[in-house]
């Protein structure tokens, strides 16, 4: 069983809108053209710093357009901020468009000043989250909308079966697990007071642990890791293009008011948990990470470096040669083993 090697794209180049869309599009395209299986795309509202994309599923589609194989997913739609019937409608539309190609990836939102212009509290967002995950499943399971006589045009069957849930926590995991959905781990997460130091491993593979324990049996395991990974051809290019970002993803850290590891590159590199310098300097530390052991998929991006979009392109190729080959051959058990 070997894994699925994604890219990830935050949309983040510091361009006019139209531009970073374009770049993005060629960089799925030369994503698909490496071999890669997949490309996600991450939806954040208002935020220009944060990421680029209010409207992913648009994007998709016209992505679709310019593509033939690679399938296309969200990483995240943030759910309570949407209304779930039209998620359901636009997203049935760009699957027919993209030959069945969309995956989606939903969570509940991290960021509390997006969510009053929705009419939402921050607090709400759980409550609200498993209110409209319903009423996807509902719609693409072909049920009457709302206690109404409409159902969802145009149908789909097979929506249902391909909906990633984020989390950080376990619990979110069992939910995940229960339903038969696939789980999707973070770049990176917040340490527990007083353990700045560590691995994000030691907090991924119990939410693994509880995604398996909670699945059906009979179900196969869908487990997405994203990692930031930036590799170029000279290690100390790949650090000194990775300093400004990094640093930059620190003070705001900073200023939020959690604990930083240290002041230095090095710090940095492993506060946000990044895998960054030549081909062998990136493999090395990826096959530190036992949770990429253990999922079916894999998605790097390279928030939080921000590199030219021509340093991207060749990480991309630098990625597909020496390093895809060697992480889809480390394959995990049909039963994707418990804690190693």
């Amino acid at each position: 069983m070997s894994k699925q090697i994604g890219f990830f794209t935050r949309l983040l180049d510091k361009v006019p809108a139209a531009e970073r869309y374009r770049l993005a599009t060629q960089q799925i395209q030369h994503a698909e053209k490496l071999g890669f299986d997949s490309a996600w795309v991450a939806q954040h509202h208002f935020h220009e710093s944060e990421g680029g994309l209010p409207s992913p599923l648009v994007f998709l589609a016209h992505v679709g357009a310019h593509t033939q194989r690679i399938r296309l997913g969200t990483g995240i739609i943030t759910l309570p901020m949407e209304n779930a019937v039209r998620v359901a409608e636009d997203a049935a539309v760009a699957d027919l468009l993209l030959g069945g190609r969309l995956e989606l990836g939903l969570g509940s939102g991290g960021t509390p000043s997006s969510f009053t212009t929705f009419g939402l509290t921050f607090e709400q967002r759980g409550e609200v989250f498993a209110q409209h995950l319903a009423t996807l499943q509902d719609a693409w399971q072909g049920k009457r909308l709302a206690d109404t006589d409409n159902y969802l045009y145009p149908a789909t069957a097979t929506l249902a079966k391909k909906i990633w849930i984020a989390t950080f926590s376990e619990r979110g995991a069992q939910l995940a697990g229960k339903a038969g959905h696939g789980l999707m781990l973070s770049r990176t997460q917040p340490r527990p007071v007083g353990q700045a130091h560590l691995p994000l491993d030691a907090l991924q593979n119990p939410i693994i642990d509880a995604y398996l324990d909670a699945l059906a049996p009979g179900v196969a395991p869908r487990i997405l890791a994203s990692r930031t990974a930036f590799v170029a051809d000279d290690r100390h290019y790949a650090r000194k293009v990775a300093l400004p970002g990094l640093t930059a993803q620190a003070e705001g850290y900073r200023q939020t008011g959690h604990q930083l590891r240290g002041e230095t590159l090095d710090d940095f590199i492993g506060q946000f948990d990044a895998h960054i310098g030549d081909p062998q300097d990136v493999l090395n530390s990826l096959q530190q990470d036992s949770v990429l052991q253990r999922v079916t998929d894999i998605s790097f991006q390279v928030h939080s470096v921000e590199p030219s979009h021509q340093d991207v392109l060749r990480s991309l190729e630098l990625l597909s040669r020496y390093i895809n080959p060697k992480l889809r051959n480390t394959a995990t058990t049909p039963e994707l083993e418990r804690s190693l």
